[in-house]
């Protein structure tokens, strides 16, 4: 029956192979990056004239806020989940400042203090403190004092001091929602205002009552709370009841790009953030090496970021390394950023140069392969690869197949399933009719914390299927879990 078994999985290893040549699926590293020359007109015609950015790249965004603007019945909030950034706040505050009323309406009153009276006359002056014009205004974080004011006392004088929701009274006020859910009383009093209708007054110290009456200030104000998803959530759990009745959209954080309008849309909204950021246009030239980076953060050749911050650190590095922002000082900023950020990785490298990891890069073994991971370590920006060398040893057995890291609990869940999953599709393809003559196990070579994904399965396959049909592996590739064979760098000093 090993003599069966043997020529099964020979055939199956050379029958894989021939397949692949015949078909010629391999993929050449050229296919992975974005295709930016059907691009080159637009990168040297585009512009801002006639042009609407954001309605282009953030249409859910200003649908809601129009829908805000109009609501009349309910309570009047919007959940955007967005980052909470100052970056964020000020693009959203500047898309909600599209439907604020263009005739001028006063909001609020006028407070008058005669000795041991306050008295509240109707708004007639916008400079005054409790006279608003409505308008948009945010905070990425703000104290109980700054929001709702207070009253000061000098002595025998009582002197009210306005907050931002009175600043804001009229119009829109956009706030971070984990500012809320670390000072959950600040929600709660903010929620009875907008309900309500009018402002009222309270000592800040709770021991204290006010020292005078204040009479209650007329209030209409639209709120924008804007956090992360697991913000949101924590919201919904702490107000049920609001969060049924808001709104709720998103920042889009990426556009797809299906065609070159996309790709105009995309640039604009660059060349925006740059005119924000007080820096002249890029050239020409500038673009395709953006659009490389911005495929490497998005993870997708297709999917470029709409962040301004992101886009916004790309355009201000590029401009520290060159007069003008082009391709030769983007190249510079992003080569600086890569050394000053490459400490680990190259203390890795030097471990495999040094042979404190063993890593084969040359010649081919039989049941040995290296399996390409992802590095990201905790508070470090920028993940790396790192080589790691999996071997698998067949012998005559029950069809058991070891998988070492689960045995020694340093595999996940996740890289158990596709470890079954591999067993399970190497049992389709032989088509056996009876159980396995044998058994295997799979190890990952100087691994010492956790290993979880599935990103290994394909890796794993070929050294069982190589082990087995007594087939030898190339060392000089490194593969990935998405079926891609790639040269491992700097093969030569390895």
């Amino acid at each position: 029956m090993l003599n069966q078994v043997d020529s099964c999985i020979i055939a199956l290893f050379l029958n894989k192979t021939n397949a692949n040549i015949l078909t010629s699926t391999q993929i050449t590293w050229q296919a992975l990056q974005p295709d930016s020359i059907r691009y080159q007109s637009i990168f040297s015609n585009v512009s801002l004239e006639d042009s609407d950015s954001l309605a282009a790249v953030q249409p859910r965004l200003l649908n809601a806020l129009a829908h805000l603007h109009h609501q009349t019945l309910g309570f009047p909030l919007l959940l955007l989940r967005s980052q909470e950034n100052s970056d964020y706040l000020a693009c959203i505050a500047e898309a909600a400042q599209r439907f604020q009323p263009e005739e001028s309406v006063l909001y609020g009153g006028d407070y008058h203090v005669m000795g041991d009276t306050v008295s509240l006359m109707p708004p007639s002056d916008a400079n005054r403190p409790f006279t608003s014009q409505g308008g948009v205004h945010f905070a990425d974080w703000i104290e109980s004092e700054q929001l709702f004011g207070c009253v000061r006392q000098y002595k025998d004088r009582i002197q009210p001091e306005p907050g931002l929701i009175h600043q804001a009274n009229g119009g829109t006020l956009i706030l971070s929602v984990s500012t809320l859910l670390a000072q959950p009383l600040l929600w709660l009093r903010l929620r009875k205002c907008i309900e309500q209708g009018r402002f009222d007054w309270y000592s800040q110290d709770e021991r204290q009552p006010l020292p005078v009456a204040i009479p209650s200030l007329p209030l209409q104000l639209r709120l924008i709370l804007c956090g992360e998803r697991d913000a949101l959530a924590s919201f919904q759990e702490l107000d049920a009841e609001v969060h049924e009745m808001a709104l709720y959209s998103e920042f889009e954080e990426n556009l797809q790009i299906n065609d070159e309008e996309d790709m105009t849309f995309w640039c604009q909204w660059t060349l925006t953030q740059a005119e924000q950021a007080g820096l002249e246009h890029p050239e020409a030239d500038f673009w395709p090496l953006l659009i490389t980076e911005a495929v490497r953060f998005t993870g997708d050749q297709d999917t470029l970021p709409l962040c301004p911050r992101w886009l916004r650190r790309q355009l201000q590095e590029t401009a520290l390394h060159g007069d003008n922002i082009n391709a030769e000082a983007l190249k510079e900023a992003l080569e600086a950023r890569e050394w000053r950020e490459s400490y680990l990785a190259d203390r890795m490298r030097d471990e495999i140069l040094l042979n404190q990891i063993m890593i084969e890069t040359d010649g081919e073994v039989v049941g040995q392969i290296n399996g390409l991971s992802v590095v990201e370590f905790p508070g470090h920006p920028r993940p790396w690869g790192e080589p790691s060398r999996i071997t698998c040893v067949v012998h005559p057995g029950d069809g058991e197949f070891t998988d070492v890291e689960r045995k020694a609990e340093l595999g996940g869940n996740i890289h158990a399933k596709g470890m079954m999953i591999m067993q399970a599709y190497l049992i389709a393809e032989l088509e056996l009719e009876q159980q396995l003559p044998f058994s295997a196990s799979l190890v990952f070579e100087q691994s010492y914390s956790e290993v979880d994904g599935d990103s290994a399965s394909l890796a794993e396959l070929c050294a069982l299927i190589s082990a087995l049909a007594n087939q030898p592996l190339s060392q000089h590739i490194a593969v990935t879990g998405q079926w891609i064979s790639l040269e491992m760098c700097n093969r030569s000093a390895v």
